[in-house]
């Protein structure tokens, strides 16, 4: 039983550790693995998921802020920690005293902390972001050689790896991915050519590792998979991943009421026979989009039950007319397996019109997490 409002998300650490697990296999013994635990772990629980990580042979974790590399230090973690977001003006100090390693993409960023290193007596180490046609932050072909000429003024720096992200990588035989594959490569000789040696070279996230070998690299990023949701529609065969995140509640009032009678706001939905409504304590308030009025389905006993109307803040309503036997306090599964049905992150995507990795990271913060197996 569960005091107070019965609505929760339930984490699987043993699945997460499966999916890790097939990550390993996958990059092979002589690459390392960077395990993605930014925005709270997709919504699972930065600090939980980072330690079952740690214990069972992760080799760095990757965040996006310094402020979530921070909580990992403060909760007791080792493992060296990359800030794949970079870091902001007055963040130097942090970064240096808590082991926090930078992405660098521009040289302002790179004088500030080398700066910071050389007042502190230490040299830091970073790993070159490379914009290989993603397109966001990054050093372009055309300016890096200028790039690496400065970096070598910066003595309280080393250059420990070098990295970039693929775009369509979850689009297998795109040919962008293989021009972006082409000026990493053209990148590295160019780094190497340039007097640097970064130990750690990675460019493959979830739908590379599935897919696309880079034998120039010895690293591997993988974010979503881990959390048991192929990166796109082109992998939801052929892998064994298994959810980690499971979103119940329970049911709080039954009510019978006549043909016609319009529920929830706008009275989007009107009965078209007498019905079994059931009220569940979860709405929009707490990641349950309201995109899912009227198309939205849960399981309760094993069986499929549709919104009935608008999905409110706190509150929405199901039609539970055709299942005998519901009663008040019956758990609901919103998001997970009950019974022979599952319904699954990517399911829900499609209907909001979305991908999996909003949904898991939107289920809110008053939605408490309830860990399994770890």
């Amino acid at each position: 039983m569960f005091s107070g409002r019965p609505t929760r998300a339930e984490i699987d650490l043993q699945a997460l550790i499966h999916n890790f697990s097939q990550v390993k296999t996958l990059a092979g013994a002589k690459r390392k693995v960077l395990a993605a635990v930014k925005a709270d772990a997709y919504g699972h629980g930065a600090v939980p998921a980072a330690l079952a990580l740690e214990r069972h042979g992760a080799d760095f974790l990757g965040v996006a802020l310094t402020e979530e590399g921070l909580q990992l230090r403060e909760a007791g973690i080792g493992l060296p920690i990359l800030l794949l977001g970079g870091f902001y003006p007055g963040q130097e100090e942090a970064i240096l005293d808590h082991r926090l390693t930078p992405i660098l993409f521009d040289l302002e960023s790179a004088r500030r902390l080398n700066e910071a290193a050389r007042r502190k007596g230490s040299v830091h180490p970073f790993h070159l972001k490379i914009d290989s046609g993603m397109g966001r932050v990054g050093f372009r072909e055309e300016e890096l050689g200028e790039a690496l000429g400065r970096l070598h003024g910066f003595s309280s720096l080393d250059m420990e790896g070098v990295l970039s992200h693929l775009a369509l990588s979850d689009v297998p035989d795109h040919p962008a991915t293989a021009v972006q594959l082409e000026r990493f490569r053209r990148a590295l000789e160019l780094i190497r050519a340039s007097g640097f040696q970064p130990r750690c070279r990675h460019i493959s996230n979830s739908a590379a590792v599935l897919s696309l070998p880079v034998p120039e690299c010895n690293m591997v990023r993988p974010g979503i998979m881990l959390y048991g949701s192929p990166p796109s529609v082109h992998f939801e065969k052929g892998f064994d991943l298994r959810p980690v995140m499971s979103l119940r509640t329970a049911v709080a009032q039954l009510k019978r009421v006549p043909e016609g009678t319009g529920v929830s706001y706008g009275h989007r939905f009107v009965t078209s026979r007498p019905s079994l409504l059931a009220a569940i304590p979860i709405g929009y308030g707490d990641g349950y989009s309201r995109r899912l009025s009227n198309c939205g389905e849960v399981l309760i006993r094993g069986k499929r039950a549709r919104v009935a109307g608008t999905v409110c803040m706190d509150w929405t309503v199901i039609d539970v007319t055709d299942i005998p036997g519901v009663q008040v306090g019956e758990t609901v599964t919103l998001l997970g397996r009950d019974g022979d049905d599952q319904i699954s992150a990517e399911e829900w995507a499609e209907k909001v019109g979305t991908i999996s990795y909003e949904v898991y990271c939107g289920i809110g913060k008053r939605v408490p997490r309830v860990y399994r197996g770890g």
